[in-house]
């Protein structure tokens, strides 16, 4: 008999556990303030998931055409920006909810047939070293498993409310 010595690397439940723990690791190996996973439905750009829960609730909808991550998708901004407000393509989205991002980190996540779901993005309310940079290829390969995931399951419903 083999003993139990994987607990801590087991399958996920489901997509939404997936994504938790996907977030709770890039908060705390990348660091940033939250970590989200987002969907874009028609003209918003919908939080699923994020971590730490309490400072973006899931559920929570900013206008697409206003979003880091609608930039950051059509090639406009970079995938990280460790100064928003000296990023052209993030600056001028510096109002309202936007004006507390000042560093920004984000990723499509992907369908099977290759089409933006939504994001796997980060942000914090102060500006980081550029060696956040280093951190990109972690991020990419975390939403490549997720858009994985995604593609062989399908999102269920997370109710983070």
């Amino acid at each position: 008999m083999v003993p139990s010595v994987g607990s801590d690397v087991a399958p996920f439940e489901d997509w939404t556990a997936a994504a938790r723990g996907a977030l709770a690791f890039l908060h705390g190996h990348v660091g940033l303030d939250v970590w989200m996973l987002t969907r874009v439905a028609g003209e918003e750009q919908i939080v699923l998931v994020a971590h730490p829960r309490e400072l973006v609730p899931a559920g929570v909808a900013v206008p697409w055409d206003q979003s880091f991550c609608r930039r950051m998708i059509v090639g406009a901004g970079p995938r990280v920006s460790t100064v928003t407000a000296a990023t052209p393509a993030y600056a001028n989205l510096l109002t309202g909810h936007a004006e507390r991002v000042a560093a920004y980190v984000g990723v499509p996540l992907m369908t099977r047939d290759d089409t933006v779901f939504g994001t796997l993005c980060g942000v914090s309310r102060r500006a980081q070293p550029r060696s956040l940079a280093r951190s990109l290829p972690v991020v990419e390969m975390t939403a490549r498993m997720l858009s994985t995931v995604l593609a062989l399951t399908g999102p269920d419903a997370p109710d983070d409310r």
